[in-house]
This record gives structure tokens, C-alpha cells and sequence, in this order.
């Protein structure tokens, strides 16, 4: 029995499995003769795309655009016209409302003043006026620091007192003393006619805070009780 022939001995040429892959593969991945296209197939030169710089490399990726950023309405219309944002119109309102308040803050109180100043500056005036406003025209005042003048007064200390005179100078005189040199502090009362007072009382001793308002009305009260304002 003769023996099989094999491919070479016969002169055929086996197949191979390559050449029949190949032209399928190559022309999978040839570029185009029509036009340059990339390719998938991976090359040892191509630079990573994300780690390139895009600068130096076309084929890095590109950053996503970022959108630009939108304005509300409100504050799109007013730029547009040229006006303040809200928070700006609130700062300059702010600052016409500063002034106002402080414009408002209370000047100090007369009644802090030094002791002399505020009866020279602020007490005899306001006395003078409302005196005369019941009728008195000729009333003179002095304020000067002496010693009490009443009968039997045992003192030889001098305070701050107020004198008034007035109807043909000195027929009716009043005193009024501070003791301790203070509105706050003990205060006295006297009057006269044409002598020496004999009595000594006290004044305003009952209120709390004494002002300037209280101590004019005191004293034109005083003075009004004694009958010697008006048509008394």
C-alpha cells in the first residue's frame, strides 16, 4: 500500500491562517487614502492625552469649557443702567442714617456743670425772666459766698447764696443758700422786709433730682406764696 502524499511532496502550498487574517485586519486598521484619519491602533510614541500639555500636544484632551456665570435680573437691569448694587445702595443709606443718630445724641445736661458756672450762666437768667414775668421789673440779683445773715444763726461759715431785691431796693429781700455747693445737696430759704430775717428754712427737700426747671419754679413759687409777685 503506497504511502499518503503530504502538501510539500505534492507541490501544494498549505494555506496560511496569517494570510487570510491579514488583509482583513489591515484593511480594518489602514487609514484612508481619501482623506488622513487617526487610527485606534496603540503606538509606543503617542503621548498620554491627560498627561500631556495641551500646548505642546494636539492630541491632549481639551478642558469642558466652563458656562459664564449668570447675573440675577435685578442685578443684570442695574448694571446695565449704570446704578449701585443692592448691598451698595444699603451702605450709603447707612451712612446719611449715622449722622442722623449722631446728630441726635442729647447735648450734657446744664445741671452737670460746675456749681458756680451753672447758677452764673444758666440759674440767675432763667430766675430773672420768670420773676419778671409776674410783673416784677426792678428785681436785682447777686450770687456771692458769705455768711448766713439771720438772727441767731450760729455760724461763722460762709456759703454760696443768691440774694434778690426789688421795690424800692431792698424793702423785699430773699436768700436763697447752698450750704454744700451743690444743686443736689441741702438748700435753705429766707426773706425779709426792711430787717434782718429770723427764720431759716429748708428748700426743695423733697425731690429727688433738682433741675434747672424745678429750681426757677421753686423759688417763683416761694416767692408768689409770700405774696410778693403779681398784684399781691
Amino acid at each position: 500500500m503506497a504511502d499518503p502524499t503530504n502538501h510539500n511532496q505534492a507541490g501544494e502550498v498549505a494555506p496560511s491562517t496569517v494570510d487570510k487574517q491579514a488583509p482583513s485586519v489591515a484593511e480594518e486598521h489602514a487609514p484612508s487614502t481619501d482623506s488622513p484619519e487617526a487610527t485606534d491602533i496603540p503606538t509606543a510614541n503617542a503621548p498620554d492625552p491627560k498627561a500631556a500639555n495641551p500646548e505642546d500636544n494636539p492630541n491632549a484632551a481639551k478642558p469642558a469649557a466652563v458656562p459664564p456665570k449668570r447675573e440675577k435680573p435685578a442685578a443684570a437691569a442695574k448694571a446695565a443702567k449704570g446704578e449701585k448694587p443692592a448691598a451698595a445702595d444699603d451702605a450709603t443709606e447707612e451712612k446719611p442714617a449715622a449722622a442722623k443718630a449722631a446728630k441726635k445724641e442729647k447735648a450734657p445736661a446744664v445741671e452737670n456743670k460746675p456749681f458756680v458756672e451753672f447758677i452764673e450762666q444758666d440759674y440767675l437768667p432763667a430766675l430773672q425772666k420768670a420773676i419778671a414775668q409776674k410783673g416784677v421789673q426792678d428785681l436785682q440779683v447777686s450770687f456771692a459766698k458769705q455768711k448766713v445773715p439771720i438772727t441767731g444763726f450760729e455760724s461763722a461759715e460762709e456759703c454760696w447764696q443768691i440774694i434778690g431785691s426789688w421795690s424800692e431796693i431792698g424793702k423785699r429781700q430773699f436768700n436763697l443758700y447752698f450750704p454744700e455747693e451743690d444743686i443736689q445737696g441741702k438748700k435753705g430759704f429766707s426773706c425779709n422786709e426792711g430787717k434782718k430775717p429770723s427764720t431759716f428754712e429748708s428748700f426743695l427737700i423733697d425731690e429727688r433730682k433738682i433741675t434747672l426747671d424745678l429750681l426757677v419754679y421753686g423759688l417763683v413759687q416761694r416767692l408768689d406764696g409770700q405774696k410778693w409777685l403779681g398784684r399781691n
